[in-house]
């Protein structure tokens, strides 16, 4: 995979996986925040230890970055179970799931990120198999066609999702367990970050643990890239050691403001001003800032909402009084979209 490029972009972030990886609990006592969500999966592994059962299949749903893959291996690792995973895209026929449920054993766990993007014939032979461990497969065509029914070990699903909506109601009901993943406050961010710096072997004072956590988007995955980057920053110019001003500097070079917004947050802001603050439908800011609507959605609508810089109406997107308030200081300082929001002098 490819690295990361500044200006920060954080719909790119699938990316540096062994980054991510490295920095990745082995165990739920190392997980930081989702009390709730981890103290329920603790219940439920251990009852279904006591019965000697597989889990009841899994639906972890959330933004992206805030743990749900981290949790699927965790599930595994406590279940001391096999872990499989795919991908919702990956799976484009029936076929694909078939060939990969066949080679389930018993007690193995199957991960599906982006579960709500598997297509409709992938999804309905998941029916079958998550209710009944079963799959019919159709041999031959036509008038010789005929149905072979294959029998599946116990197994459990973990699905991952940032859009539940889309799972359809008979789908989504056959999850046994359904937990919603938070955006994470910033002290737990914080905690996140000076555990990841230990790993990382660079020094991370209070103040600077404290300047990025609340920047970090309430995602871990953003605090730690926040982090991977300024510590290129410490380790060349700063004896490999970071406080608030090589803090506030890393994110500066990453077009981060003061705010905590990226160069594509300011960007759709100041396309809604250009528009009168809005309401403006959200292809129409798709078009205007070059980016995918589902991107816009998914990824920086609900910080910029979350803030209060954005509102949805029934009409489409609009600024908020804060908005209004924020940019005409901005502007009057020249901090346009350049990639680096401050002088690095």
């Amino acid at each position: 995979m490819t690295g990361e490029t500044a200006p920060f972009n954080p719909a790119a972030l699938d990316g540096e996986q062994l980054f991510e990886v490295t920095l990745r609990p082995t165990c739920f006592e190392q997980f930081v925040g989702q009390l709730r969500v981890v103290e329920n999966l603790q219940l439920a592994i251990q009852a279904a230890q006591a019965r000697g059962e597989p889990l009841d299949h899994i639906l972890f749903s959330g933004l992206p970055g805030l743990g749900k893959t981290t949790l699927a291996y965790l599930v595994a690792r406590s279940m001391d179970a096999h872990l499989h995973e795919t991908s919702g895209p990956a799976l484009l026929r029936a076929a694909d799931l078939v060939g990969l449920l066949s080679n389930l054993a018993a007690g193995d766990l199957l991960f599906i990120d982006e579960i709500h993007r598997l297509s409709r014939p992938v999804e309905e032979v998941l029916y079958a198999a998550m209710e009944d461990y079963v799959v019919d497969v159709v041999l031959d065509q036509g008038p010789s066609a005929r149905n072979l029914r294959l029998k599946l070990p116990r197994f459990t699903l973990i699905g991952a999702t940032t859009r539940e909506g889309l799972l359809s109601a008979p789908f989504r009901a056959r999850f046994g367990l359904q937990e919603k993943l938070d955006l994470y406050p910033a002290d737990d961010l914080a905690v996140i970050l000076h555990s990841s710096a230990e790993a990382l072997k660079v020094r991370l004072d209070a103040g600077a643990a404290q300047y990025l956590a609340p920047r970090s988007r309430g995602t871990p995955r953003v605090a730690n890239r926040f982090l991977r980057r300024v510590r290129d920053l410490a380790q060349e110019r700063y004896e490999n050691a970071i406080d608030e001003h090589v803090a506030r500097e890393g994110l500066a070079r990453l077009g981060v403001d003061e705010n905590g917004l990226c160069a594509m947050d300011r960007r759709i802001l100041k396309t809604l001003l250009r528009h009168g603050g809005g309401p403006v439908g959200v292809k129409t800011i798709a078009l205007s800032v070059g980016e995918e609507d589902r991107t816009i959605e998914e990824v920086y609508e609900p910080y910029l909402i979350r803030e209060g810089y954005l509102r949805r109406t029934p009409q489409g997107r609009a600024v908020s009084a804060r908005t209004r308030e924020l940019f005409p200081a901005l502007d009057a300082k020249g901090m346009e979209e350049t990639g680096t929001l401050f002088p690095l002098a």
